[in-house]
């Protein structure tokens, strides 16, 4: 009789559950943008990330602030002002993110 290894459903893993929480085109590179630069308005943040619309920057950002990722501060003034920083969750994840950073700076191609 063979004995089966229960796995663990791969959606079930801390790694997925990371994942989904930093994947898609543009979150990591917002993320490391607040990590470099700390306090970022909506136009900075653009300008750092060059070809990216209004509305995806903004979807991208709601998706980390909903995440518990990064944090918004409103200003009551006119013209209206916003800034975003990392929250503690988020940067309780640049420790990761700074491993990539040094994975890809020792292995990049001369």
């Amino acid at each position: 009789m063979r004995k089966y290894i229960e796995q663990a459903n791969f959606e079930d893993t801390g790694f997925s559950y990371t994942m989904s929480l930093i994947s898609g085109k543009h979150k990591m590179v917002i993320l490391y943008c607040l990590m470099e630069f700390e306090t970022v308005r909506f136009n900075e943040m653009k300008r750092y990330l060059q070809h990216i619309t209004d509305k995806t920057l903004s979807s991208n950002l709601k998706a980390l602030e909903q995440d518990g990722l990064i944090c918004r501060k409103e200003y009551p003034q006119i013209p209206p002002k916003v800034e975003y920083s990392l929250s503690e969750r988020g940067k309780s994840l640049m420790q990761v993110l700074d491993q990539l950073c040094e994975w890809g700076a020792k292995h990049r191609p001369e």
